[in-house]
């Protein structure tokens, strides 16, 4: 998901309309890197609103100094000033020299959030303080709250900022803000940066998912199911009310219980062909293609849980039946690009 062109709001006026668009041209025209060095060419800086009150009470105070001949008011008016203009340049070098660097981040499901381990490096002999960065949404609009650290030196630092999304697929990161107001607050020096990872956010699972479906027999296979080399049988499927006790895979119930969870499996040892668990997006029951999506979702978590073998079935797509974290990941995938 690129930046995407502002849409206006009903209640946005039009000069903040005019804002939004000069915000986003500026942001498409910065190229897309996941280091980026804070130079000259991409740190800028303006008066805060308390810099601008301090610039009109100086020329308050020098108006009246030049009106009522006061030497004193001269002193006050140029040691403020004076102030103001090196804070001024200790903001500006407080930002400039930083590098940023962005390492891809870890796929997440629908409706959580991004999270970006943003590392800040410096080669100054001196700490840098204040530093905020967060998220820059369409229009070059402040998306949410900036997380604040400060830089060692000649070290590094990692911020961690929050990235809300609540769409599957690859999504392309937003923009993203470092700014600091260090040391007098009367200015804002920042800089937008625009990270080249990508994202793969998989479906939301559902939250209340049906047990898994009944196993399939495999092709060519016949004679009564067979025992692995774990000693354990070939065909299992999630516990359903009315099994036998026997038939419970205890070894994976314990494994279960181990780790905090209820699921049970049952060996279907009765069952006269092997049987494979394929997890298929035309006979998942739900109407919805995204409801199929998300149930699958579920499915594929549950089964990746219990250690079974299983295969997805998606529209154009087949991924045999395995297991593992490598399998996991590549259902999640497909679940997520379908």
């Amino acid at each position: 998901m690129d930046l995407a062109q502002p849409l206006p709001h009903p209640l946005r006026s039009p000069l903040a309309h005019v804002r939004a668009r000069v915000r986003h041209w500026f942001a498409s025209r910065l190229p897309r890197r996941d280091v980026t060095l804070l130079t000259q060419r991409n740190v800028y800086i303006l008066p805060t609103r308390a810099g601008w009150m301090l610039a009109f009470t100086l020329l308050l105070l020098l108006v009246a100094s030049i009106n009522y001949q006061l030497n004193l008011g001269y002193l006050l008016t140029f040691l403020l000033a004076g102030t103001a203009a090196v804070g001024m340049h200790v903001c500006h070098a407080n930002l400039r020299g930083l590098t940023l660097h962005l390492p891809p981040p870890t796929p997440v499901h629908a409706g959580q959030a991004v999270q970006l381990d943003v590392r800040l490096t410096s080669e100054r002999a001196s700490a840098r303080h204040g530093i905020g960065m967060g998220v820059v949404g369409d229009g070059g609009l402040q998306m949410t709250a900036l997380a604040w650290t400060d830089v060692p030196a000649q070290g590094s630092v990692q911020l961690q900022v929050a990235w809300p999304t609540a769409r599957r697929g690859l999504h392309a990161l937003p923009a993203l803000t470092a700014l600091t107001l260090f040391p007098l607050g009367t200015f804002r020096v920042w800089t937008l940066w625009r990270p080249a990872a990508t994202v793969l956010v998989y479906p939301e699972p559902e939250h209340q998912p049906p047990a898994l479906p009944a196993g399939e027999p495999e092709p060519g296979s016949s004679g009564s199911a067979r025992v692995q080399s774990t000693g354990e049988f070939d065909g299992v499927r999630s516990y359903q009310r009315g099994d036998p006790m026997k038939a419970v895979v205890w070894k994976k119930a314990a494994q279960a219980f181990a780790s905090g969870r209820d699921e049970l499996v049952s060996r279907e040892a009765l069952s006269s062909q092997r049987q494979q668990l394929w997890l298929d997006h035309a006979r998942c029951g739900a109407t919805d293609f995204e409801a199929r999506l998300s149930r699958l979702t579920a499915w594929v978590i549950m089964a990746d849980r219990m250690g079974l073998d299983f295969g997805l079935r998606l529209p154009g797509r087949e991924i045999a039946p395995a297991q593992g974290p490598a399998h996991r990941a590549r259902c999640m995938e497909a679940l997520a690009l379908c």
